[in-house]
C-alpha cells in the first residue's frame, strides 16, 4: 500500500509547487500625509504645533492621571465588562474560522467501515434467478483540491486579514470602554466637587438670610428683601437636589461600565483633585499604526484584496484528486487478509466553459468590495486626523479657559464679599447682593467644569492616538 500511494503524494507536490496564485499581492492604499499637525495663533498662546516624541507611556493609559479610584474602575471593567466578552468572542470566532480555511491547504483522510447485504440479480451474468451478496469494506479515502491557482490560499489570506481586523475591533472596544470609564468617573468628580461650591454657598446664604432676617426685624429692610433671601436660599437647595440626582445616574452608568449591578456599586465621594497631564501627540504618520479602527479598516482592505483573487480562480480549471485503499471481503474473518486489498486513483479536471457570467459577476463584485474598502480606509484615516486636532485644539483652549476662569472666580468671590459688607452697613439694595452671590456662584461652577473639560479633552486625545504615544 506504500508504494500505491506515491503517485498520489507526487502528483500533489509537484501541482502544488508549479501552482501560482491569482490577484494582486496586497499594498496599502495611499493616503495624503502631512508632516506636522496645524499650528495656530490665539492670542499670546499657541494651540497646537509638533509634539517631540516622549517617554513611552504606560499600557493602561490611565495611569497617567494618577487616580486610585479610577485605576480600580478601569481593572474592573476590564475584566468584568459584557461588551468587551462579546469583543473577545468574536476574534476567538474569526480566528476559529481562519484555522478552518487554512485546513482546506491539507489533503482530508476519512476511514469510512461499512458493510452491506443486497440481493443481486444473475442476469447480468447471463442466468436467471437471485442472489443474497454480503460486502465487508474498511476503505481509506483521500480528497484533495490541488491549490493551482491559488484559490485556497487567496481565501485563507482573507479569513487570516478579517480575523485580524476582528482583533483590531477588540482593541476599539477596549478603548472606548476605558475611555469612557474615564470620562464618566470625572463626570462624577465634578458632580462632587459641584455638590462642595452648592453646599458652602448654602452656608453663606444661610449667614445672609440670617443678617435680612435681623434687619426686617429691625425695621430696616421690607419683606420682598427677606421673600428674596429665602428664595435664593431654595433656589441653591433645588440645585443641590438634581446634583445628586446627576451623580446617581452616572454611578449607574459606571456600574454597567465595569460589569456590575447598579443595585451593589457605589463610589464614595471625594475632591476633584484630578490634574490633565501632557500628551504629545508626536507625528501624524504614526496613527496610522497606532489607532486600532484605523488597523480595522485596512485590514478589510486586505481581504477584500484576497477575496479578487478567489474570484479570479473561477475562470480556470480545477484539478481534484481522490484517491482510495483499504480493504473488502464478503466474510469478515477474511477483511484483513492481503488478497481483500483494493485501492483506487480517480484524478478530475473541472474546466469552466459556460456558466452564464456568474464569474464575471463575482469578480466584479469582489472589486466593488474592495473599492469601498479602500474608501473607507481612507475615511477612517481622515476622522483619525480629525479627532486628534480637535482634541489639541479643544485642550488649548480648555488652558486658555482655566486661566481666565480663575481671574473671574476671584473677582466674583471679591464683589460678593463686598456686597454683603455694603448691605450690612445699608448702602445698597439686597438685590445688588443677589446679583454678586449667583456671579461668584456661576463662576465656581464653571471653574469645576472646565476643570472636568479639560480632562476629558485629555481622554479624547489620548484615545485619538489609539491609547498610546512614543
Amino acid at each position: 500500500m506504500k508504494l500505491k500511494l506515491r503517485p498520489i503524494l507526487f502528483i500533489i507536490g509537484c501541482a502544488y509547487l508549479g501552482g501560482c496564485t491569482m490577484g494582486a499581492d496586497y499594498a496599502r492604499p495611499d493616503v495624503t500625509l502631512t508632516a506636522t499637525w496645524k499650528e495656530r495663533e490665539q492670542d499670546d498662546y499657541v494651540v497646537w504645533k509638533l509634539a517631540e516624541p516622549a517617554v513611552s507611556m504606560p499600557k493602561q493609559w490611565w495611569l497617567v492621571f494618577e487616580d486610585e479610584p479610577l485605576n480600580g474602575l478601569e481593572e474592573q471593567a476590564l475584566s468584568a465588562n459584557q461588551e468587551l466578552k462579546i469583543a473577545m468572542a468574536r476574534v476567538d470566532q474569526a480566528r476559529a474560522l481562519a484555522r478552518l480555511e487554512k485546513a482546506n491547504l491539507l489533503p482530508r483522510a476519512d476511514i469510512n467501515p461499512s458493510t452491506t447485504r443486497a440481493e443481486r440479480s444473475n442476469s447480468s451474468f447471463g442466468g436467471s434467478g437471485s442472489f443474497l451478496q454480503t460486502t465487508h469494506e474498511l476503505p481509506l479515502d483521500l480528497s484533495y483540491e490541488v491549490d493551482l491557482w491559488g484559490k485556497v490560499r487567496r481565501s485563507f489570506e482573507a479569513v487570516r486579514a478579517e480575523a485580524a481586523a476582528s482583533e483590531s475591533a477588540y482593541q476599539s472596544v477596549l478603548l472606548t470602554l476605558t475611555a469612557e470609564v474615564a470620562r464618566t468617573y470625572f463626570d462624577l468628580r465634578e458632580l462632587d466637587a459641584e455638590y462642595r461650591v452648592l453646599a458652602e454657598t448654602l452656608v453663606l446664604r444661610g449667614n445672609v438670610l440670617d443678617i435680612v432676617e435681623q434687619r426686617f426685624d429691625a425695621g430696616l429692610v421690607s419683606e420682598l428683601d427677606l421673600v428674596r433671601a429665602k428664595t435664593e436660599m431654595a433656589a441653591a437647595e433645588t440645585v443641590l437636589v438634581d446634583v445628586r440626582r446627576r451623580r446617581a445616574e452616572l454611578e449607574n452608568a459606571l456600574a454597567v461600565l465595569c460589569g456590575e449591578n447598579p443595585s451593589s456599586f457605589s463610589l464614595a465621594v471625594a475632591e476633584f483633585e484630578v490634574t490633565a497631564p501632557h500628551v504629545p501627540a508626536g507625528i501624524p504618520s504614526t496613527l496610522l499604526e497606532r489607532r486600532p479602527d484605523v488597523a480595522e479598516a485596512e485590514r478589510q482592505v486586505m481581504a477584500a484584496n484576497a477575496r479578487i483573487g478567489v474570484a479570479k480562480t473561477a475562470f480556470f480549471p480545477v484539478l481534484r484528486l481522490t484517491g482510495s485503499a483499504g480493504f473488502q471481503s464478503p466474510e469478515l474473518e477474511d477483511l484483513l487478509n492481503t488478497d481483500s486489498v483494493v485501492w483506487s486513483l480517480g484524478p478530475s479536471l473541472q474546466i469552466p466553459i459556460f456558466t452564464g457570467g456568474r464569474g464575471k459577476s463575482n469578480l466584479e463584485a469582489a472589486e466593488a468590495v474592495w473599492t469601498q474598502t479602500v474608501a473607507a480606509y481612507r475615511q477612517q484615516v481622515l476622522l483619525a486626523f480629525r479627532d486628534v486636532e480637535d482634541a489639541l485644539v479643544n485642550i488649548a483652549y480648555r488652558q486658555a479657559q482655566q486661566k481666565t476662569q480663575a481671574r473671574v472666580v476671584s473677582g466674583a468671590q471679591e464683589s460678593a464679599a463686598i456686597s454683603q459688607e455694603r448691605y450690612k452697613q445699608g448702602l445698597i439694595d439686597y438685590i445688588e447682593v443677589v446679583d454678586a452671590e449667583r456671579l461668584r456662584l456661576n463662576a465656581e461652577l464653571d471653574a469645576v467644569r472646565f476643570q472636568n473639560q479639560q480632562l476629558k479633552a485629555t481622554v479624547l486625545l489620548i484615545k485619538a492616538l489609539g491609547g498610546q504615544w512614543d
